[in-house]
């Protein structure tokens, strides 16, 4: 196992090695570097992106991390059904304490397990909803204060390829909300951004839908307070299970970046002009 952090960035031919993430990143901005991490469940950062957590802090950035549902339809015993989003939410600091993250650092959104998509968007709040400010609620309200108030540059979210269409909806209003954050709309929220955040994807259940650009490869210290940090889930049965899978897969995680763009038509022009006819000049 490596005695220290080592960093692999690929990008098309190009291969980076590094001890650090800012040896090989292309988005390190030095002193404003702040890292946010978006977990749809309590577990779900801690187990794709715990090493990367590690190293972060290993390079004095700021760690943020916010835990979107409440795990009110996580548990796995009747006893535990009236009170496992209280039990869910303490295993969750205990877990992010493990990796170092400080306590008002990591917040506790409280999104109803399972009904996101009673959250997509931004709408007038009512007195039921969990979740509200400024008298909107919604995963793009939140998310949008949310990153308007942390200032991230670098954002971490589980891959939209996860079957847990939890997963699958957050990724999708994270991704507009940053573009929302950026821009002038809903200024009750806070100051815009001064530039998008970049957006990495953490793998947790399922491979990415093409091949990530960065390998980090953790010493045995850091590998040993991930699987500490993703124990503090008791009360999830299959957390033993769960636990030999990550060790065997070893202190490696892997990020996939993704690259924003707006629309610009030019890069369909040529596809569509008449290829240039060939003159034949015979002598």
């Amino acid at each position: 196992m490596a005695k220290q952090f080592e960093f692999v960035r690929l990008v098309g031919a190009e291969r980076r090695v590094g001890p650090t993430l800012a040896s090989v990143s292309r988005h390190w901005r030095q002193k404003e570097e702040c890292f946010l991490f978006i977990s749809p469940h309590d577990d779900d950062v801690v187990i794709g992106g715990g090493l990367t957590i590690l190293s972060a802090l290993k390079e004095k950035v700021p760690v943020h991390a916010a835990i979107v549902t409440d795990g009110s339809q996580g548990y796995c015993s009747m006893e535990e059904k009236p009170n496992i989003s209280e039990i869910r939410k303490r295993e969750a600091f205990a877990a992010f304490r493990t990796l170092g993250v400080p306590r008002k650092n990591v917040a506790w959104l409280g999104f109803p397990d399972n009904q996101l998509y009673r959250f997509q968007g931004r709408r007038p709040a009512t007195e039921d909803d969990p979740v509200q400010s400024h008298g909107y609620t919604g995963l793009q309200h939140v998310f949008t204060e949310l990153l308007r108030r942390v200032r991230p540059n670098q954002v971490f979210v589980p891959t939209a390829a996860d079957l847990h269409p939890d997963h699958v909806l957050i990724h999708q209003e994270l991704l507009i909300s940053c573009f929302h954050a950026a821009g002038e709309i809903w200024p009750e929220l806070g100051e815009p951004l001064e530039r998008l955040p970049y957006i990495h994807e953490l793998a947790v259940y399922c491979n990415f839908p093409s091949a990530p650009m960065l390998r980090i490869h953790a010493p045995t210290w850091a590998m040993q307070r991930k699987l500490r940090a993703i124990a503090q889930f008791k009360s999830q049965k299959m957390i033993s299970r769960l636990l030999e899978i990550v060790e065997r897969g070893g202190p490696w995680e892997y990020l996939r970046s993704l690259d924003f763009s707006l629309y610009n038509p030019g890069v369909y022009r040529d596809m569509f002009d008449e290829p240039p006819r060939i003159k034949h000049v015979f002598r």
